[in-house]
């Protein structure tokens, strides 16, 4: 059976104000620390970034000489969840899907310099979920769906399917009740969860949210102190009073997480709910993405209109940068930096693709998607993929 939620909609458009005229577009400006190069080039992969704020998607990739970063035009792109051969993304009220056709890599010119291709197959329309992070669990994607106060998946006769909330959410209803946000895949070797056995699989296993609220908004009152960590399989609370905390990450047997109100990137003790600070970044710390021993971290800049009250970071904000900090996990020291000068501000996600240097990403600004097909390779024989 298939149910109808609604929220409430705009006036119609006799009774709204016009519209305000389109933003100028701002030239986008960056810089780097040789050692940011040095670093993508000793790992072998590249970054992509998701910017809500200027609506575009990022794919930064070291050069010979400094860094080559295309831009991507989406409708306020969000969270993502990306493997060698697949890439979701998150925006306004879509999901889209893109798949890699490394065939045609390497005809992409600069021919030869190209490892992976992402061009866009489907999207899933959901209406506006306000989707923060989304991961791959085996095949299935799963979201955080922050106005319904849930984890979802998605179902083609439906928006989308809720699968998980809060214990303390007492009604899936599109209010932000508790502004979920963040979710960490680890494995779960639980017998009386896992699929057949002893054996660990791949599950939703913490979420991060700014309060334990179950009324519309009710997390902005205590943004300096509110905020939860909670494990999904039990439904408990691992940590409290944390300051706006996001991206929480499973990384080399430990759970890591970003308390962006303070800037800080954290370890959490799973048995205590203590809170270990690794390193103080000069940003809000929102995204967060691991490579061996390093930590690319997501760092925004807070908007003058933004209400802070209480909040550490806000003390400070005409001196926050906006940009990709490295952190050194053995020392917890930043050794290198990429800066936004211009154009973007925020930042909302971090994902590396490891083993890939130099991948294309195809969107919809050019006429690239207009005449570019992939079909079976049986279908038309070896010159099958363009």
């Amino acid at each position: 059976m298939s149910a109808l939620t609604t929220a409430p909609c705009s006036a119609p458009s006799s009774d709204r104000q016009a519209a305000p005229a389109a933003p100028t577009a701002v030239e986008f400006h960056y810089a780097q620390t040789d050692s940011f190069v040095a670093l993508l080039q000793q790992l072998g992969v590249s970054l992509l970034v998701t910017t809500y704020q200027a609506n575009k998607l990022l794919v930064v990739r070291a050069v010979a000489g400094g860094l080559s970063t295309l831009v991507r035009h989406f409708d306020k792109p969000m969270g993502l969840a990306v493997d060698s051969s697949r890439l979701a993304l998150g925006t306004l009220n879509q999901v889209w899907f893109l798949r890699n056709a490394p065939d045609i890599a390497p005809r992409i010119e600069p021919a030869g310099a190209h490892d992976a291709c992402y061009l866009p197959r489907s999207c899933h329309v959901t209406g506006d979920i306000a989707v923060h992070e989304m991961a791959w669990v085996g095949e299935e994607l799963w979201i955080v769906n922050t106005r319904f106060s849930c984890l979802c998946t998605l179902g083609p006769d439906y928006s989308f399917v809720p699968r998980w909330r809060p214990p303390f959410i007492t009604a899936l209803a599109a209010e932000d009740r508790c502004h979920l946000n963040g979710l960490a895949v680890g494995q779960d070797s639980n017998p009386a969860t896992a699929q057949g056995g002893s054996e660990s699989y791949p599950t939703p296993r913490f979420v991060t949210a700014l309060g334990e609220t179950d009324t519309a908004g009710g997390w902005r009152a205590n943004k300096a102190g509110g905020g939860i960590l909670m494990d999904v399989p039990s439904g408990a609370i691992v940590a409290r009073g944390l300051c706006m905390p996001h991206s929480p990450r499973w990384h080399d047997g430990r759970l890591w997480l970003l308390e962006s109100g303070t800037g800080q990137l954290a370890l959490i003790d799973l048995a205590h709910g203590r809170r270990q600070v690794v390193t103080q970044l000069p940003g809000f710390t929102r995204g967060l993405a691991f490579a061996g021993p390093y930590a690319f971290v997501g760092l925004s800049k807070i908007r003058p209109t933004s209400a802070m009250d209480g909040v550490p970071l806000a003390e400070r904000r005409d001196k926050l940068k906006c940009g990709l900090a490295v952190v050194d996990l053995r020392s917890g020291q930043m050794t290198a930096f990429l800066e936004f000068q211009t154009a973007v501000e925020e930042i909302f996600d971090v994902q590396v693709l490891p083993g890939l240097r130099f991948p294309e990403v195809v969107g919809f600004q050019k006429d690239a998607i207009q005449h570019t097909f992939i079909v079976p390779r049986s279908a038309v024989g070896a010159d099958a993929g363009r």
